[in-house]
């Protein structure tokens, strides 16, 4: 199914149905184009589509409300950037409803692939479904403004669920709940992925205990690292030096572990959006040996989230 081009610059926003969220700013108004020619079949292991609401209502429990960001308006930002493949996250505002996801991956031709949220009444029929869909992984949410944190028992509901798929345990954590979910992290079967640099808090240090346990995890070989949201983690602003320093010394202690994403369309956020052909120029140094951005766009993405094998 073929989908119109549009320029990231000028985006086709849906007049929102309510108002958007503190923290849920519009995308960058003028993405640069990116001046580092990714590889071939690079993929945003992170992003998200949100609505467009008239479509695919936000879920009446969310805990946030966002702008509408639709798979369209994410095709065009992707061919901006260069970047031909996807992983597509379903957001929490969305809740347990993966329409929208289901949506977009039946249009990508296999370009994309997805991670669910799974809950407690997520029957084994819904998840075979996704599965067939294209759905790769499940995330499980411990940040208090997105839900209450799962517990053990939910999490092994979760489990039971997605048994003998091969889908990869997807968290999303704050810096100092690493060291204390480290346990959880070891025993959880299969591979498990750590979003945004685990939002660890630089000012703790390189030996704080949140980087200890992240460094720790990636040196198990079951866990790997999303190298991503480097404008979250930063604590100087762009270009976000400190965290592309972390982002570096990641890719390259454990080159085969780390994948990169955008986290398009920034929600929950402070400030305003920043700018994603910046993002992609930033992997310059986040992964300088050519070898080591070939694994992190191209290989990494395609080992732990199923794509299609490519020369």
């Amino acid at each position: 199914m073929t989908e119109p081009a549009v320029h990231p610059t000028e985006p086709a926003f849906h007049e929102p149905e309510s108002v958007p969220s503190p923290g849920c700013p519009p995308p960058h108004p003028a993405p640069r184009t990116p001046s580092l020619a990714l590889p071939r079949n690079s993929c945003d292991a992170h992003c998200h589509i949100l609505g467009p609401a008239h479509a695919f209502p936000y879920a009446p429990d969310r805990t946030f409300t966002p702008l509408d960001a639709p798979k369209e308006q994410l095709r065009a930002l992707h061919a901006h950037l260069g970047l031909s493949r996807a992983v597509v996250v379903q957001s929490s505002c969305h809740g347990h409803d993966h329409a929208v996801l289901l949506d977009a991956l039946d249009a990508s031709g296999g370009r994309l692939r997805g991670v669910a949220l799974i809950g407690e009444n997520s029957t084994r029929a819904e998840v075979e479904e996704l599965h067939r869909a294209g759905v790769r992984g499940f995330r499980l949410n411990f940040l208090p403004h997105l839900r209450t944190p799962p517990t053990r028992a939910e999490i092994d509901t979760v489990l039971e669920r997605v048994d003998g798929l091969g889908w990869v345990a997807q968290l999303h954590v704050r810096g100092e709940e690493i060291a204390l979910l480290e346990g959880l992290v070891r025993a959880l079967p299969g591979r498990v992925v750590v979003d945004h640099i685990g939002r660890v808090d630089l000012a703790a240090g390189d030996d704080g205990p949140a980087l200890r346990s992240l460094r720790a995890l990636l040196d198990s070989g079951n866990v790997w690292v999303k190298v991503s949201g480097v404008d979250r983690v930063s604590r100087q602003g762009p270009p976000y030096a400190d965290a592309v320093a972390l982002a570096a010394s990641l890719v390259a202690h454990a080159p085969e572990r780390v994948v990169w994403g955008t986290d398009y369309p920034h929600v929950n956020i402070t400030g305003e959006a920043p700018d994603d052909g910046l993002l992609v120029d930033l992997l310059e140094r986040i992964a300088p040996d050519p070898a080591h951005l070939r694994r992190l766009m191209v290989d990494n993405p395609a080992e732990l989230f199923d794509f299609p094998a490519t020369p």
